[in-house]
This record gives structure tokens, sequence and C-alpha cells, in this order.
């Protein structure tokens, strides 16, 4: 194990997060995973630290604590949050808590980290938007927050690219198993028979495709790819969904 191996991933306990533990314990990394409940599954080299990513207050504390005890080379923010309602119905309560989890959350444990990257001159940041931030009705403050991301992205990037340190976006698309899509769409019902139909390459994603991209990004040699935004959605970012 080196240094270079410690990554944080925030919603690490289910879904998308999960998987992303799993491809990098699988890979050799220490994980610390960071999620309002703990995973049911444990592994000799992750750590998972409960913590409420809506909580500003203890998110600093958490990345704080986690800076302190480990050299942290890797963070992987991928805890989200969706908050759907028509233009109409918005509340700006969610909006704020969104732009908390989305991009506050990602702003404290970045600043925790980076004296350490920068230390090392070595880093990876790679930030979990969606296909929504293009565009999707019922998704205001979810678009809104996720699009965010992409701008955080970008704008790290530059700053940080002397240090040897990387930011870059994946974005899913529909991902079936995950907790956030079935609260949308139920399993096997028709509007998610619609919803695989209208994808260019006719079906729905899994956490390992997302998590695949996120490896890529990961990768310690591949520091010439930042500033970059990877869509894994089956080709729906270059066409029209309906959910």
């Amino acid at each position: 194990m080196t240094e270079r191996n410690i990554a944080v991933v925030t919603g690490g306990s289910t879904g998308i997060g999960a998987e992303i533990c799993r491809q990098m314990l699988a890979a050799d990394y220490q994980v610390i995973s960071l999620a309002r409940r703990k995973p049911d599954w444990s592994h000799p080299q992750l750590t998972a630290i409960e913590v409420d990513l809506l909580d500003n207050a203890a998110t600093v504390e958490a990345a704080a604590e986690i800076a302190a005890r480990w050299p942290v080379s890797h963070l992987i923010h991928n805890a989200g949050a969706i908050r759907a309602a028509l233009l109409p119905d918005v509340k700006i309560d969610d909006l704020n808590a969104l732009t908390q989890l989305h991009l506050g959350a990602a702003i404290a444990l970045a600043q925790a980290a980076l004296p350490g990257m920068r230390a090392r001159k070595f880093g990876r940041i790679i930030l979990m938007s969606s296909r929504g931030a293009l565009g999707l009705a019922t998704r205001s403050a979810y678009a809104a927050t996720k699009a965010g991301m992409i701008g955080l992205a970008r704008t790290w990037a530059l700053e940080l690219a002397a240090d040897g340190i990387t930011v870059n976006v994946v974005a899913p698309g529909p991902i079936a198993d995950t907790e956030m899509f079935r609260e949308v769409i139920p399993e096997n019902s028709e509007r998610e028979q619609k919803l695989a139909a209208a994808i260019p390459v006719g079906r729905l994603g899994r956490s390992d495709d997302v998590a695949r991209a996120v490896m890529f990004f990961a990768d310690p040699q591949n520091g010439f790819v930042t500033g970059q935004t990877l869509y894994v959605c089956g080709g729906a970012s270059v066409g029209t969904i309906v959910i």
C-alpha cells in the first residue's frame, strides 16, 4: 500500500458509491467511506465514517479528521439526492440543501485534502455529476447543482494542474441498481421499460458501468486528463430522454 492509494468516497454505503469502493478495494486502495450510514458489508481496507453531508459543520469536522489521520490521495464525491419538483413547486430549502450536498461538501472535502495532495504533488479528485445536469423536467435544484459540479471541476483543474492534481467529472445517466433511481422509477414498471428503450444502447446503466469510469480518472497514470466530464449514459447525453 502506498500513500497514493488512499481514497475518500462519499455515499459509499450503497449503489454507485458502494461499487466504487469495491472496485477500489479490489485494486488495493485503502478506502474511507463517508455516508449517513455504514455499509452492510466490510473489508480489511475499508473504513466507514457516518456523517450527514447536508450538515456543513459536520462535514468540515469529518474532512479535517480524515485529513489528519490519512494521507488522502483520491477524493470521489459521489453522494447525491434529487428532490424532484416542477418549477411551481420548487422549494428554496431544497435548492440550499442540494447546494450544500453537491457543492459545499465537495469544497469542504477538497479543502481538507488539498494541503496533503499539494505536498505530495499528486491527487485525483472526481466529482459525480449527472446526465440531468443537461436539463430534465422536475430537476431544477438537482440539475442546477449537478451542473455546478462541472464548473467546480473545470475551475479546480486549472488551479491544481501544476500540483499534479487532476479534477474530473463522471456524469451517469439512469442507473437502475440504485436507491435514487428506484425512488423515481418502480422496478419492472412500464416507465422503466420505456426509459430503457429510449436510451440509444437499449438498456439502463449499472453501478459497475459508472465505477469503471471513476477508476479511469483515478488511475495515477492518467495525469494528462483533467477538467473533463465523462457521461456514462448509454448515449442519453446526445439524445432526449423522458422519465
